[in-house]
């Protein structure tokens, strides 16, 4: 196959087809669902995708919100990824229906260049990304297992192709004491959030003396009853991260040791729970990432220079990128707006949000090109990802 004519042909494609696929940005924007809620968003991206002649199925890893859609039978197993929560209250602050109009753009464009022996194609629908939960549930139960290559692009306020995320792992803590009347009888009390906030004291201090990648936050989400209660259950929930998986799980130590000490300097009992799904770093692979670059360079879109470990979240993309070669190019919607505000829920559905559909569309669906035509390509990034 020629690349350059195929690339030509997804170009016009996405051009031609601009409304079908902005069209389903702005539909899931009018109707956000929050994390494993997706039931209509699922459906409507499952059903575009059975319009376009894909083989769809539904409900996966014990998520009824997760699909796969799939095409072709021989050929390098691409992935394009469609997350599609949103966020409560805030609706689609973080692009989540850019991102599944794009995955869909570009898996339609390439349904219609590719013969069926070219390519094996999978459009992965992943539920739940702002709790970090879909991508890790389908790898558990194997749905990544015979993927070769992984692709997204997420909406942002610059154009970049790397970006750097950080492993995070979440705990709660639980502090059970002793009720007492705060003014008669406090000497028969044991308060509970006491210890919730001398776990927050010993956290502060602690962050004093750790790496600059690590970050930690929490909030309190039982502080007791009313001010004249000593409060017998009090609890907190925290976020632990860092740049490196073996960093994340030494610092939950140490943060379960900060409860543990203000447990006993308060007397009251401490219940730790982890959550077992952590998000893992994102693996970066170089010559995958400078695959996508040169589709963007073929589009004369310019990259934004940032530092690849600023401005740094964490998402369970980072699982994905630890057992496959992935990607994660960002396309930009509006300088100055940030993720998880309303004004960039509304960039989303406008004249340059659009834009970003299209571009994410014809960028990921270019480079799926040169995968299917080009086993040096292959080639270079699989070496790259054995080898580090």
């Amino acid at each position: 196959m020629d690349t350059e004519s195929l690339k030509t042909a997804i170009c016009r494609s996405v051009e031609l087809r601009r409304n079908d696929f902005t069209a389903i940005s702005h539909d899931l924007y009018l109707h956000p669902e929050t994390a494993l809620q997706e039931q209509r968003s699922s459906e409507v991206l499952c059903r575009f995708l059975e319009r376009e002649g894909f083989q769809v199925k539904r409900g996966l890893a014990e998520m009824e919100t997760a699909f796969t859609a799939t095409y072709g039978n021989a050929g390098p197993a691409i992935a394009i990824l469609a997350e599609m929560d949103a966020l409560p209250e805030l609706g689609h602050a973080c692009g989540h229906n850019i991102i599944a109009a794009a995955a869909l753009g570009a898996a339609a464009v390439l349904r219609e260049v590719l013969p069926e022996d070219a390519v094996r194609l999978t459009v992965m629908g992943t539920p739940a990304e702002e709790q970090g939960i879909g991508k890790i549930e389908l790898i558990k139960a194997g749905f990544f297992d015979s993927i070769e290559f992984a692709m997204m692009v997420h909406p942002s306020s610059r154009r970049y192709v790397t970006k750097a995320y950080l492993g995070l792992a979440r705990l709660r803590f639980v502090f059970h004491g002793r009720p007492a009347h705060a003014s008669a009888y406090p000497e028969e009390g044991i308060n509970a959030l006491d210890g919730v906030i001398q776990t927050f004291n010993a956290i502060n201090a602690l962050r004093q003396q750790v790496p600059q990648d690590v970050r930690i936050h929490g909030i309190i989400t039982d502080g007791g009853a009313a001010p004249n209660i000593i409060p017998a259950r009090a609890s907190c929930s925290f976020y632990v991260r860092a740049a490196e998986l073996d960093r994340v799980h030494a610092m939950v130590q140490r943060v379960i040791a900060c409860a543990q000490g203000a447990a006993t300097a308060t007397g009251s009992r401490l219940e730790v729970e982890e959550d077992p799904r952590i998000m893992a770093p994102f693996r970066i692979n170089q010559a995958y990432a400078d695959l996508y670059a040169k589709q963007l360079e073929l589009l004369g879109l310019a990259e934004d220079v940032v530092a690849v470990d600023r401005n740094c979240g964490s998402s369970d993309i980072g699982n994905v990128s630890q057992i496959v070669p992935t990607i994660h190019p960002h396309v930009p919607i509006g300088s100055g707006i940030n993720i998880h505000s309303s004004s960039f829920a509304e960039a989303t559905v406008s004249l340059q949000g659009d834009q970003a559909v299209l571009e994410g569309a014809c960028a990921l669906a270019m480079t799926a090109a040169d995968l299917v035509c080009d086993p040096a390509y292959r080639r270079r990034i699989a070496e790259e990802f054995t080898k580090n």
